[in-house]
Formats: structure tokens, C-alpha cells, sequence
């Protein structure tokens, strides 16, 4: 198994912080399977790179890994993005499109924000992880998923499902293998590491400054209270 620092290398991630290299040593050690993935995390951890890792040491790595921000998609428009739709389908549907999940197929596919997801997209999706197949929007016929699901959320799915709000079965489904990333704050042993990158970057790319330092201060501001 290749080394922790070398992934961490590999990827960009910054940090030895031990609960931080555990979930990397996790990552590597569940990706030969197919079974899902559950990241959680506040935002800005870096939970994207958790599925990339999983993708990359799986057997699954020369196809397609598709990451999706459920989040950023309108909730009218998300069945037909991940799913596809035929033509004629609904107004505008002047041909078959497919959708994402097509073009992961044999891949893998992550999901990110699943927390935003409206109640007919879990169903929609648990059909997928239960009876691994799909249908596109005006189709007749079930398609195969042949496709890996990880999905990460920074909202705590288990309080969702406490409050009506996110299916159990589709947590149960979705949380086979979970993985929680921890925040900067969990890891202020890590701190110098990320000051050190952060001068170095801006030497190299002193024009990236002034656009960087909000998100930056944003990321930081809870280790100063």
C-alpha cells in the first residue's frame, strides 16, 4: 500500500494530524470495494478529496469519476441531470440527453451535498444503491448502475432523519462505510503547515492575494475565537 505522505502528496492535502491520517489510511483500504461511502465534515476540510483517493486506488480507476454539487442544482432540473432524460420527455427535451450517472458508468460517481436533496431524489437514489438501476425522465425502460456512490454532506444526516427531513433507509444505505474528516480547528497541530503554504503560494502567486483572502479568513476565523 503506498505510503500516507505520498497520497497526501499526490493530492495536495496538507497536515499530519492523526485522525486526519486515519481517514486517508481508511480511504485507501475501502477502495477495492464497491460498497458506499458516507464523508462528513464542515465545509472547506476537504472532503472532495476523500472520494478522488477511493476512485483512484479502486478498480474502477480507468473509467469515469463524476462529482456532482447536488446542492448547486436547481431541485426542477437535478432528476434530469443525474439521470438523464428521452426526448419529449417534458417541454424543451428535444432529444435524449444522458445524465450523470451514464457517464460514470462503470466509475464512479460523488455526491456532494446530498444533504439538499428533495424527498422524491432519495427515493430516487435509494433505488439505486438497493436494486442498483436507474430511469431516465420519460423512460420505460430500467437502465443498470454499474457505478460506485459516495456522497458527503457537512449537515448531520442522522438529525435530519431524527426531524423527518432525510430518509433512514437511504442514510443506512449511503453510510455503509463512513468516514468524518475533522475541521483545522480539531487539528491546530497543523497550523504551521498551512501558514507555511499559504506564504509560499502567495511568493509564487503574489496576484492571488487580494481574491483569496476572504475564503482564507473565512476558513481561519474559528480558531481565533
Amino acid at each position: 500500500m503506498e505510503s500516507i505522505q505520498s497520497v497526501k502528496q499526490r493530492f495536495g492535502i496538507i497536515g499530519n494530524n492523526n485522525k486526519l491520517n486515519r481517514a486517508l489510511e481508511k480511504s485507501i483500504q475501502v477502495s477495492n470495494s464497491d460498497i458506499s461511502v458516507l464523508v462528513t465534515g464542515e465545509s472547506g476540510v476537504g472532503k472532495e478529496n476523500i472520494p478522488k483517493i477511493i476512485h483512484q486506488y479502486s478498480h474502477r480507476k480507468h473509467a469515469k469519476y463524476i462529482a456532482v454539487n447536488c446542492g448547486a442544482i436547481p431541485d426542477g432540473t437535478i432528476d434530469s441531470e443525474l439521470f438523464g432524460h428521452e426526448k419529449g420527455a417534458f417541454t424543451g427535451a428535444a432529444k435524449r440527453k444522458l445524465g450523470r450517472f451514464d457517464a460514470a458508468q462503470k466509475g464512479t460517481i460523488f455526491l456532494d451535498e446530498i444533504n439538499t436533496i428533495s424527498g422524491t431524489m432519495q427515493i430516487k437514489l435509494l433505488q439505486v444503491l438497493q436494486d442498483r438501476i436507474f430511469q431516465r425522465v420519460g423512460g420505460e425502460h430500467p437502465i443498470e448502475a454499474d457505478v460506485r456512490v459516495i456522497a458527503a454532506s457537512n449537515s448531520d444526516l442522522q438529525k435530519l432523519c431524527d426531524e423527518g427531513l432525510f430518509r433512514k433507509d437511504l442514510y443506512y444505505r449511503l453510510s455503509v462505510f463512513p468516514l468524518e474528516i475533522p475541521s483545522l480547528q480539531q487539528r491546530s497541530e497543523d497550523i504551521p503547515d498551512w501558514v507555511n503554504y499559504l506564504i509560499e503560494w502567495f511568493n509564487k502567486f503574489p496576484e492571488s492575494i487580494t481574491s483569496s483572502i476572504k475564503p482564507i479568513s473565512r476558513a481561519l476565523s474559528g480558531l481565533i475565537s
